[in-house]
């Protein structure tokens, strides 16, 4: 990746920062691609002086698409949604930015979806994931798709969220107990990216699966969750009809399509490349997630899990 220039578009957001200290570190030179630039120049101290470059552009957009990427070795697109526009920012979205890609001449491709991505699924998002991979492959055939799980670290919506509502109640319901996830860290991720970028010849064309070395269901993620901030909680784990009503009420804290996207695991196909493919050790949740979570503890650093450490 030595002085190849990279378009990451989609760079300021969770997993993006991550991405970007891998090629940096890789010594690519950046070009970060956002809607708004500002919300990217936290990474300037990432790289080296001009190692790094901003651009405006919004995915939906073909002149701006073009712009970011024209002369760039490499494409990574990570953007995403979890709710809103999936068409217009998954399918088409992705067909623009690698349509882009290909008239630019680029090298390579790296498209990051998600585990569960199905033209057939139930669910809007993973229907939306799994068109866009397709359009993907359409138009840029070498391209590399990821699919990560669940991804946490200090940044995340997912374990951050439960950690919140376990810390403000002494009582959390649990929606789809038995559904298993593969929670992958945020830092794997951005590793993953980089090794999928700098070896095309290998990783070209192919559809790689990331996930962590963990399989929790939701009940064992919740507890986990609640073990590391010193919370105690009744949990009640509800039945699926009662989700399903829940998710059906408007301003519920589930929408109807998570829920759907609730009803299948998430986890790694069996046989599908990974993680160690890219030269990853994936992260185990526990390495991580309590670092970053000792915010919702009632004493925070001075709570009791600290002192048991350092006695």
């Amino acid at each position: 990746m030595k002085n190849k220039l990279v378009t990451l578009i989609g760079g300021g957001g969770f997993v993006g920062r991550y991405a970007a200290r891998a090629l940096l570190q890789a010594g690519a030179r950046l070009r970060v691609a956002q809607r708004d630039p500002r919300q990217a120049w936290f990474l300037k101290t990432q790289g080296g002086l001009g190692q790094t470059q901003f651009v405006a552009a919004d995915i939906t957009r073909p002149d701006t698409v073009a712009r970011a990427v024209a002369g760039a070795d490499v494409v990574v697109n990570l953007v995403g949604v979890l709710s809103g526009k999936f068409d217009r920012i998954h399918v088409e979205g992705a067909r623009i930015v690698a349509e882009a890609a290909a008239s630019a001449g680029a090298g390579a491709l790296v498209h990051v979806s998600a585990i569960g991505a199905d033209p057939t699924a139930q669910s809007a998002y993973g229907r939306s994931k799994g068109e866009g991979e397709a359009a993907v492959r359409a138009a840029f055939p070498g391209a590399t798709i990821l699919r990560p799980s669940i991804v946490f670290g200090r940044e995340d919506n997912f374990v951050n969220r439960f950690a919140g509502m376990i810390a403000a109640s002494p009582v959390v319901p649990v929606l789809r107990a038995p559904v298993k996830f593969q929670p992958v860290f945020s830092g794997d991720v951005g590793e993953a990216i980089a090794a999928a970028a700098g070896d095309p010849g290998r990783f070209g064309g192919t559809t790689l699966e990331l996930g962590g070395p963990d399989v929790l269901t939701m009940a064992e993620l919740l507890r986990f969750i609640a073990d590391s901030i010193d919370r105690s909680p009744s949990f009640i784990e509800l039945p699926d009809a009662i989700g399903s009503l829940l998710a059906s009420v408007p301003l519920a804290p589930i929408t109807r399509d998570q829920w759907l996207m609730l009803q299948k695991d998430n986890v790694v196909s069996a046989g599908v490349e990974g993680l160690s493919a890219l030269g990853v050790a994936p992260t185990p949740l526990a390495a991580v997630a309590p670092d970053y979570l000792v915010r919702f503890r009632r004493q925070g650093r001075f709570g009791r899990r600290s002192i048991e450490q350092a006695a």
